[in-house]
């Protein structure tokens, strides 16, 4: 499997850029993005880069950190924290990553933390 920690580095690089390319290489050609676990998910590379660049964040100062609660096989579920000027999140992410370095199926868990 590929190092969660490695595929989460690129991850966070792309968020900042939001470069197509850099979203793009993240993702094997078919793989499916659930914004939310019972959101209908993104589907195919160009759908996550399309769906990924119509949420972008508008800028300004962010700040995410992450660390990686449980990997099993091709599977490893991160927990996270994303920080804004304004508000903070708890992320929990699970991914199924395949041997070249690219996500297969990615589900967000997010909530907003209280003030």
């Amino acid at each position: 499997m590929t190092d969660p920690v490695t595929w989460m580095d690129a991850y966070v690089r792309a968020w900042h850029t939001n470069e197509p390319a850099d979203i793009g290489a993240l993702f094997t050609d078919d793989a499916a993005y659930f914004t939310e676990p019972y959101a209908r998910p993104w589907r195919g590379r160009d759908a996550i880069v399309r769906g990924w660049l119509e949420r972008e964040d508008e800028g300004g100062p962010s700040a995410f950190e992450y660390e990686p609660v449980a990997v099993e096989g091709e599977t490893a579920v991160v927990k996270g924290v994303t920080t804004y000027p304004d508000r903070v999140f708890s992320n929990l992410w699970v991914l199924r990553l395949d041997g070249e370095g690219r996500c297969a199926e990615f589900t967000e868990y997010w909530m907003e933390q209280p003030a």
